[in-house]
């Protein structure tokens, strides 16, 4: 009996090892699986976030060239696509040649818009950015100006291009004139409503330190009105790149405006849907580098 009972003690360990070196083998198997299932994870967002990104705007695309071409092909005299694509390729091969004082390439015509739209931006900056801060600053300018405002702001700018003719006695300073005007109104008005919000807060500390008025101004005020401000320039630089097409159709000389009424004289279709485009992309342009402007000089999230 001890015989025996020493023999089964001795095997009993034996099932239990062989059980532990079975299950290590399984255990080492089923790590490289494990492992390689997040990479699959990791890839498949990041393809799906690029596709969101590139896959809208090239159906857009399509989309928009899809119906030109049916335009096209119902309207006998509307260029096709592929017929504009040639005449782009043909105008953008010689953009700054000059055969005239009234024939110009296209690329001279858009540097004399964005020359008066800069000027009269600029003076519009000049004058209603600190115009704003005194409105929202003082009181009695805010009720002395508020009716005017109120009054003038809904008014075409190209309402004022016969004053500005009439002023100015010609045609390049009127349509400065007419930038002009309808940049000042969202400069002032976004400026002035920045000042106003200022938390109460901040000039009742102000007024504990005894601080200056240019100190208040550059510590306090400019800090805080900076986004709206920038808003305003951005509403503003907007409707100065609108207005000036217009206005340059009507006074004449070098401008993109003329030159698609010259070209619509010409009856060259195709070259005036390539100033449509090229309108709008300088318009992006310069609404994306206000964006990225305002974006460096404030922590607030700016909406593209």
């Amino acid at each position: 009996m001890s015989a025996v009972m020493e023999t089964m003690m001795n095997e009993k360990p034996k099932p239990a090892a062989t059980a532990v070196a079975a299950a290590a083998p399984a255990k080492s198997a089923e790590a490289p699986a494990v492992k390689s299932k997040p990479k699959q994870a990791k890839k498949s967002p990041l393809m799906a976030g690029l596709l969101m990104k590139v896959l809208p705007p090239l159906t857009g695309l399509a989309f928009l060239v899809l119906v030109w071409q049916i335009i096209a092909a119902k309207t006998g005299n509307f260029p096709t696509p592929l017929v504009t694509l040639q005449e782009a390729i043909k105008l953008f091969s010689d953009p700054f040649y000059r055969a005239g004082p009234n024939d110009q390439g296209i690329g001279w015509n858009v540097l004399a818009s964005l020359q008066r739209v800069a000027i009269g931006f600029g003076l519009a900056a000049l004058v209603g950015i600190p115009l704003g801060f005194l409105i929202g600053r003082v009181r009695f300018l805010s009720g002395m100006f508020g009716p005017i405002i109120s009054l003038l702001k809904p008014v075409s700018p190209l309402a004022w291009l016969p004053i500005g003719l009439l002023v100015f006695k010609s045609a390049n300073p009127a349509a400065i004139w007419s930038i002009f005007i309808c940049s000042i109104w969202p400069m002032i008005i976004n400026t002035a409503v920045g000042v106003q919000r200022v938390p109460q807060d901040y000039m009742n500390v102000a007024r504990v330190l005894n601080l200056s008025e240019w100190k208040i101004l550059t510590k306090i005020l400019f800090p805080s009105v900076l986004p709206y401000m920038l808003t305003g320039v951005r509403l503003a630089i907007g409707t100065a790149w609108l207005v000036i097409v217009a206005a340059e159709m009507l006074t004449g000389g070098v401008g993109i405006g003329f030159w698609v009424w010259d070209e619509w004289n010409n009856l060259n279709v195709p070259h005036i849907i390539i100033a449509i485009v090229v309108i709008g992309v300088v318009g992006l342009i310069l609404e994306q580098l206000l964006v990225a402007l305002a974006k460096a000089f404030t922590y607030e999230q700016v909406s593209t």
